[in-house]
This record gives structure tokens, C-alpha cells and sequence, in this order.
């Protein structure tokens, strides 16, 4: 897993980049500033397209200079650079980049008391003004040239950052940032671009490599990761000659009332196409028939009435999950105490099993330690409280898996798994296709099926998360059904093994 650093963090890393590389802060400008203009260039390719380069003095405005300067050179001739001299100081890598510009050639313009630009012509607009440095919202004169730039309209490209974006720390989508279509990072997303209220800000980020000291950042005890496809090949189990159903362990899906029969099914059909050796549902007599003709292959254990069926025998499954379609009733409620009171083993707790929960709270200390909670945003709220930031939920969610025990998936376009060991993993898989009733079932579906194969639970989870995100991307397109997405599983599962076999 990739460590996701603080500013402060990435600045200790240049700092020993610098001190252990045969490498000058200068010449790691030079290089961060090299891989933005190969990044840039592959999404701007048309040299004829003015471009004007906003910098501020301090070293994200060094960056934007010499990007300037190194655009020219590779023919990007109607270029110019405008300076926001709105502090004294300046730093000795900006003022370097600077005279280099000049000799260039380079068309320069301060902006001082006037923050313009009242006639800006540029097609692309380029941020260098602040970066990772700034810890407190825009104001004054930044802010006003930040709220003239977005009122221009124009494609702009932000370097490393925008301009008045905080790299972690609570936001709001009321901040005074710069607009950015493209913002091309170094090395690492920055934690905020992960949540949600980055969408405002942020159309699309590209992260470039420039060289930092892979061991150092590495070394850092950041609780914030990011998962990558070699973790997900690496948890993933061959499966040998002579393994058969029974090694694959006993899925029971309590899901499902008369009128919401589909979320069990899909979890159901999910448990299966994951790989789960034996899979029963416990559902409403009224959702047998369809149960047999969706999914021969799952066995049934029916409800008659209210609480757990006496032919249902908890011990000789591997793994449950819990809630979806199974309604907040008083019935509901009783039959999840009572399950909750009768197992040991972890439990996949999803839809309304959360919140009857949330409506309960004390059966909290009755779901068992390693359990996994597959909340979306408002679940998660319900659960925990209501919360003024995506980045409070961050802080949150490491606290109550650490606290409780449990692994908490809070479902998202880059969802977080926050672990009892106090991390939280994002996943960096998926798409907006997905964004349809029926997927949280899918993945609870699989995350117990991982469960039963004998994977650890935060490792299920993880696994669960990252193949229904990847299977999504395969499948593409507009949108994807839930239903055709379970066909996908076992093909991106198969991939990833192929991987596996050719490290």
C-alpha cells in the first residue's frame, strides 16, 4: 500500500530527497517541473493554444516558471508568465527560475496593487501561485485574484495543487479556491483529493512521479494508504487441485423482505460469483420462488415468523452478512438481536442491519469484534453522528474501527476502509457508472464470500472493494447494473490471479 502524506510530511521528504540524492532543491524543481510539462502535453497537445502561467514567489511559483520556460522549449511559442508580487519575500529557487525565464525570452507581467486580469485572451491558464505551503483560507488580494480566475471561466491546469486548496484538513465547498480542470500532483494525491469536497474544486487529477526518496515516505506511520492493484494480487489465494466446496467455506445471507426480495438475491448471486463454496439465504417465504429461479445454486432457509428460524444452525457457517432488504420493523430488529447474540464469528453488517443499529444503539456492543459495516454516507452518520466535513468522517471512521474493533467500509467514490488497527485505505478503483441501487448488496455479497474463504476480514474487505470497483471499470460504459457486474467478478478475480502467477 502507497502511504498518503501531510504537506508537512511531503516537505520532509523533499527536505531528505535533497539531503540524500546528489540532488539541489533546484534541480528537484527542475525535475517536479519536467514531469508536469510531459503530463501537460499529453493532455494539451496543441502548441498554438495560448497559455498564461500565473506564479506566486514562493516555490510553487518557482515550479511555474520553469514549466513556463520549459514549455517554450518544446514549442509552445504564445506563452507568458504573470507574477502575483503580493509579499516581499520571495524564495532563492523562484527568483533563480525567474532570471532563467527572462533570458528566455519569456513575456512577464507583476501583478501588484491591480490583481487583474480584466483581459485575459489565454486558452489555458495555468496555476503556480500557492501551493502545499498555505494552512489558512485565502484572503485579500489571493483571494481576489483566486475569485477573478474562476470568473474567466478559462481551462485551467493547477500544479501540484489549486491555488487556496488544502491538502488535508476539514474543507468546504464554500472555500475560495481556484477552479481546476486538470491538477497534475507530485509523487502522492494529497489526502483531500480523495474526498468528496474536492469534486467542487477538482475535475481530474493526474499524479506524476519526480524522484522523492520512495524508503522515506515509506517509513512515515501515515493511517491514511491507498490500496494498489500488487496489494489486491497479493492477498488473492490460487486455488490447488484438489480443493473442493467445502474449502471454500458456507455463506448465510439474512437478507430480504417480501416487498425488497432483489437486495438478497443480488447478495446472494454475489456470494456465489465470488467464490463461495455454499451459500444460503435466509428470506421471507414469499421470496423463495424467486430465489429458486434466479439462483439454483443457493439453498434457502425460510421465515415463517419473527426471530431466527429453529432450523437455522448458526455454527456451521463460516461467515453471515446481515440487512439488506431486511426492513427496520420490530421484527427486524428482534430477528438482528438475537443473531447478534447467538454468533461469535465475524458478521458483514449492511443497509437496514446499520440502521436498526443507528435506531438501537445498544446493539452495538453486540456486534462481534472483526465484524465488518459496509455504511454509505448517511448510514454512517446515522451511526456515528452527523458530521460538518468529509475529512471529520475520515477522523471519525479510524476512531470508531480502532474503538469498536471492526472494519467500516464507508462507501464511496474513493471508498475508505477503516481498519481496527487504526488505518484508513482508500480504493482508487470504479466509476460513476456504478452509481446505482443494488451495488452496496453486490459487495456485502462479497466481502462475506471472502470471508468464508478464509480470508481476514479487513483483507475481505479490502479485496471486496477493490474487485467490485475493477470489475465495474471493465465492464464500462454509461452505466453498470448490479446484475451484470456479478457476471464480471470471477473474470476480474481470474485476472488478477494470472498477475499473481507472473510475479
Amino acid at each position: 500500500m502507497l502511504n498518503l502524506l501531510t504537506a508537512d510530511q511531503i516537505r520532509a521528504a523533499d527536505e531528505y530527497t535533497i539531503r540524500n540524492q546528489p540532488v539541489t532543491s533546484y534541480d528537484l524543481m527542475e525535475r517536479a517541473s519536467s514531469a508536469f510539462v510531459t503530463a501537460f502535453i499529453a493532455a494539451y497537445p496543441d502548441r498554438s493554444e495560448e497559455i498564461s502561467v500565473y506564479c506566486g514567489t514562493g516555490n510553487n511559483g518557482g515550479d511555474g516558471l520553469a514549466i513556463t520556460r520549459l514549455l517554450k522549449q518544446k514549442g509552445y511559442n504564445n506563452i507568458s508568465a504573470k507574477i502575483a508580487r503580493f509579499s516581499e519575500r520571495s524564495t532563492a529557487d523562484f527568483l533563480r527560475n525567474y532570471e532563467m525565464a527572462l533570458k528566455a525570452g519569456i513575456t512577464v507581467r507583476d501583478l501588484k496593487g491591480d490583481v487583474g486580469p480584466e483581459n485575459e485572451n489565454c486558452d489555458v491558464l495555468i496555476d503556480a501561485l500557492l501551493g502545499t505551503g498555505l494552512n489558512k483560507p485565502l484572503e485579500g488580494l489571493w483571494k481576489a485574484l483566486a475569485i477573478k480566475i474562476n470568473d474567466l471561466q478559462k481551462t485551467v491546469i493547477s500544479v501540484d495543487v489549486p491555488t487556496g486548496f488544502k491538502s488535508e484538513g476539514s474543507m468546504s465547498v464554500n472555500d475560495t479556491v481556484i477552479r481546476s480542470n486538470l491538477t497534475i500532483t507530485f509523487q502522492r494525491p494529497k489526502i483531500n483529493f480523495l474526498l468528496p469536497e474536492s469534486g467542487h474544486f477538482i475535475k481530474e487529477f493526474k499524479v506524476v512521479e519526480i524522484g522523492l526518496d520512495e524508503d522515506f515516505i515509506n517509513s512515515h506511520g501515515s493511517p491514511c494508504l491507498v490500496l494498489t492493484e500488487d496489494d489486491v494480487s497479493g492477498f488473492l489465494k490460487q486455488r490447488q487441485p484438489f480443493d473442493h466446496k467445502g474449502t471454500f467455506g458456507h455463506v448465510l445471507i439474512v437478507a430480504g423482505e417480501k416487498e425488497t426480495m432483489g437486495a438478497a438475491l443480488l447478495t446472494a448471486e454475489a456470494s456465489v460469483f465470488t467464490g463461495a463454496g455454499l451459500t444460503t439465504a435466509c428470506i421471507p417465504s414469499q421470496g423463495l420462488m424467486a430465489l429458486n429461479v434466479r439462483i439454483p445454486e443457493v439453498m434457502a432457509v425460510v421465515r415463517e415468523s419473527v426471530g431466527v428460524p429453529k432450523s437455522l444452525e448458526l455454527k456451521k457457517y463460516n461467515s453471515i452478512a446481515i440487512g439488506p432488504g431486511l426492513g427496520t420493523s420490530m421484527g427486524s430488529k428482534d430477528l438482528l438481536s438475537d443473531l447478534l447474540k447467538s454468533v461469535s464469528l465475524p458478521v458483514v453488517l449492511d443497509a437496514d442491519a446499520l440502521n436498526l443499529i443507528s435506531q438501537h444503539y445498544e446493539m452495538m456492543p453486540l456486534v462481534p469484534e472483526g465484524s465488518v459495516l459496509t455504511p454509505h454516507v448517511k448510514e454512517f452518520d446515522r451511526l456515528f453522528g452527523e458530521h460538518k466535513s468529509w475529512w471529520d468522517r475520515v477522523e471519525t471512521g479510524i476512531d470508531r474501527a480502532s474503538s469498536l474493533g471492526v472494519t467500516i467500509v464507508l462507501k464511496n467514490r474513493y471508498t475508505m476502509i477503516f481498519t481496527p488497527e487504526g488505518k484508513c485505505i482508500f480504493n482508487t478503483s470504479g466509476t460513476a457508472a456504478m452509481s446505482t441501487g443494488g451495488m452496496g448488496d453486490v459487495l456485502t455479497g462479497m466481502i462475506a464470500s471472502l470471508i468464508a474463504q478464509g480470508y481476514k476480514p479487513s483483507i475481505a474487505a479490502m479485496l471486496g472493494v477493490f474487485l467490485h470497483g475493477t470489475a465495474g471499470d471493465s465492464i464500462g460504459g454509461y452505466v453498470v447494473p448490479p446484475s451484470r457486474l456479478i457476471k464480471e467478478i470471477p473474470l476480474t478475480i481470474s485476472k488478477f490471479l494470472k498477475t499473481k502467477g507472473t510475479h
